[in-house]
C-alpha cells in the first residue's frame, strides 16, 4: 500500500504534430481517448487524489476529464513552460505537502494498472526521494536518457536535445512517469530553472537537485516498455492503435474467445466476452458492447454499446444501442439502430432496418422492411417489403402487433395502429385502422386484368413480341375448345384465403 498517493496526469500540451482541432489526449484509441486510458489505470491504484494539469482548449479537457474521475483537481497551465513547471502548478493546486506524488502522461494509451501500482508501492518501499520508471529500448531517439554512476545508481537524466555523443548512445530511456516524496518535491520545484536548449523547466533536473542533497533517486525497469509510449502524431496513434488491439485480443483468446482472423478484428476496451464467443473476420466490437457464451459474431459485423445474448448469431450487421437476445438471429445486411429490442429466438433478416422497435420472443422480420417505434409480439411472422410508417410530418407514432400474428408481404402499417393478437393481413395491405384479433385486413380493391393491353401500348416491342407469341401458342393447344383459351376478360380476385401474401423465413406462402 501507498499511504496518501496524490497522482499528476500531465494534459496541457496542444500536441501541434497532430494537425488536428481535437486536442492531443483527447484522440480516440480502443473505444477511449488517450487520457481516458491513463486514467483509467491511475484508478486501479486507489489515489487519494488525481490531479489533472490542462492548458489548451482547458474547458473541453477538463470536462471530459471531470466526466471520467469527478473528484479529479483541475490545475490550469497558463503557459506551457516544461514538465517541472506544470507539475508545480498541480501540486500548488492540490495543496499536496505529504506522501507521495506520482507523475503520469495524458497520453500513454497502453499504460496498465497493474504497472503503475507496482511502480508506486517500490518507490514508497524505497524510501527514495525519486523514482524513475524506466526501460530499455532499441532505438531511445527521442526519449531522455537515465545517466548512472560507476555504482550503477541514476546519476541524472539528460533530455534528448541536451545529450552529448555518449549520452545518446544510452539505450535506457525515462518513461515520463516518476514518484517522488512530496515534502522534497515541494522542496526542488521552486528550484528549477530554464537553462536549457528548450528553455524549459524539467521535472527531471529534480534528480540532480536530490543527489545533490545527498538524497537516495532510483530507478524501476519496466520490462514491458511500450505501456509508456505516446503519440505524437497520428502515425503514431494508429500504432499504437494496433498494438492497444493486439492486446485486447491476446487477453480475451486467452480467456476462451475464439478470435478467427484478429488482423481483421477490432474490440474496444471496454468490451466484455464470456467465453466460447466466436469472431468471425471483419468484425468490430465498440463502446461497451457486452456478447455472451456461445454466440457467433460476424463476419463483416460491427456492434457499438451492444448486448447479444447466449448462443445468439450476428452476421453481416450494423448495430448500434440494441438488445439481441439469446439464440436469436440476426442478418445479413440488417441495420439495428437505438432503441431495437430483439427477444430470444428471434430473426431480423436480410435487408432489415429497426429503430427504437420491441421484437418479442420467437417473432420474426425476415426480409426487406422497416420496423420503427414498434413492439411485435411473441411468435409473429412480419411479411417481407413491410413498412412501418411512424412519422407524419410532424411526429412520430408507435405500432403494435400482437402475439402470433400473420402480416402479409408489402404491407405499410400507417402508426399509430394496433394489431391484435393472431390476426392476419393480405398481401398489398395498407393497415390504417386497428385490426381486430384473429380478423383479417384487407385494403387492396378486386384484381382486373386489362385483355390485350400491351398490344395498345407496346406495340412493337418485345414485350408485345412476346405476348403475341404466347397467345398465338394458346390459341393453338385450345382450338376447338369453347372460349378459345383467353380468361374472356373475367376479373381475378385476392381469393378468400386467410394470410393470401404472406412470407416467412422459410420461403412458405407468398
Amino acid at each position: 500500500m501507498v499511504n496518501e498517493l496524490t497522482v499528476v496526469v500531465l494534459a496541457a500540451g496542444g500536441g501541434t504534430r497532430m494537425k488536428s482541432k481535437t486536442m492531443k489526449v483527447l484522440h480516440p484509441i480502443g473505444g477511449r481517448t488517450m487520457v481516458g486510458h491513463v486514467l483509467a489505470a491511475v484508478q486501479e491504484v486507489g489515489p487519494d487524489r488525481v490531479v489533472a494539469v490542462v492548458g489548451h482548449q482547458r474547458d473541453e479537457v477538463g470536462a471530459h476529464i471531470r466526466s471520467l474521475v469527478p473528484d479529479v483537481v483541475l490545475a490550469v497551465q497558463e503557459t506551457q513552460d516544461g514538465t517541472g513547471h506544470a507539475v508545480r502548478v498541480a501540486v500548488e493546486a492540490a495543496g499536496t505537502t505529504s506522501g507521495t506524488v506520482l507523475v503520469a502522461a495524458g497520453d500513454t494509451p497502453l499504460l496498465r494498472g497493474e504497472s503503475l501500482r507496482a511502480f508506486a508501492e517500490d518507490h514508497a518501499a524505497s524510501g527514495r526521494a525519486v523514482s524513475i520508471l524506466t526501460g530499455v529500448v532499441a532505438d531511445p531517439h527521442g526519449y531522455g536518457r537515465i545517466v548512472r554512476d560507476p555504482d550503477g545508481l541514476v546519476a541524472a537524466i539528460v533530455e534528448e536535445k541536451d545529450a552529448d555523443d555518449e549520452q545518446r548512445a544510452i539505450r535506457e530511456i525515462n518513461s515520463g512517469i516518476l514518484a517522488f516524496d512530496a515534502t522534497f518535491l515541494v522542496d526542488a520545484l521552486p528550484r528549477l530553472t530554464n537553462d536549457n536548449a528548450k528553455g524549459e523547466y524539467y521535472l527531471t533536473d529534480t534528480v540532480g537537485l536530490a543527489r545533490t542533497a545527498g538524497l537516495a533517486v532510483g530507478a524501476h525497469v519496466l520490462d514491458d516498455v511500450r505501456q509508456t509510449e505516446g503519440a505524437n502524431d497520428r502515425v503514431q496513434l494508429a500504432d499504437l492503435g494496433r498494438e492497444l488491439n493486439r492486446r485486447i485480443l491476446e487477453r480475451w483468446m486467452r480467456d476462451g474467445v475464439t478470435v478467427m482472423d484478429p488482423a481483421t478484428t477490432w474490440v474496444d476496451a471496454d468490451v466484455v466476452l464470456a467465453p466460447d464467443v466466436t469472431l468471425l473476420p471483419g468484425t468490430q466490437l465498440l463502446g461497451a458492447t457486452v456478447v455472451a457464451e456461445d454466440a457467433v459474431v460476424g463476419p463483416d459485423t460491427t456492434l457499438q454499446d451492444c448486448e447479444v445474448g447466449e448462443g445468439a448469431r450476428v452476421v453481416r450487421t450494423h448495430a448500434q444501442l440494441a438488445v439481441i437476445g439469446a439464440g436469436a438471429n440476426v442478418g445479413p445486411f440488417s441495420y439495428l439502430r437505438p432503441g431495437t429490442r430483439l427477444g430470444a429466438g428471434g430473426k431480423i433478416g436480410a435487408f432489415v432496418e429497426t429503430k427504437n422497435a420491441d421484437i418479442g420472443d420467437g417473432a420474426k422480420v425476415p426480409h426487406l422492411s422497416y420496423v420503427g417505434d414498434a413492439e411485435v409480439g411473441e411468435g409473429t411472422n412480419i411479411g417481407a417489403g413491410t413498412i412501418v410508417a411512424n412519422y407524419d410530418g410532424v411526429d412520430k407514432h408507435r405500432t403494435t402487433v400482437g402475439r402470433h400474428a400473420r402480416t402479409g408481404a408489402n404491407n405499410t402499417f400507417v402508426a399509430p395502429v394496433t394489431i391484435g393478437d393472431g390476426a392476419s393481413t393480405a398481401g398489398g395491405t395498407v393497415v390504417r385502422r386497428d385490426v381486430p384479433p384473429g380478423a383479417l385486413a384487407v385494403s387492396a380493391g378486386t384484381q382486373r386484368n386489362l385483355e390485350h393491353w400491351v398490344f395498345a401500348r407496346r406495340a412493337g416491342t418485345a414485350q408485345a413480341d412476346a405476348a403475341e407469341r404466347a397467345l398465338g401458342a394458346a390459341g393453338a393447344a385450345g382450338a376447338g375448345e369453347s372460349g378459345g383459351g383467353t380468361s374472356g376478360g373475367r376479373d381475378v380476385s385476392h381469393g378468400g384465403r386467410g394470410g393470401v401474401g404472406q412470407t416467412d423465413d422459410g420461403g412458405g406462402e407468398s
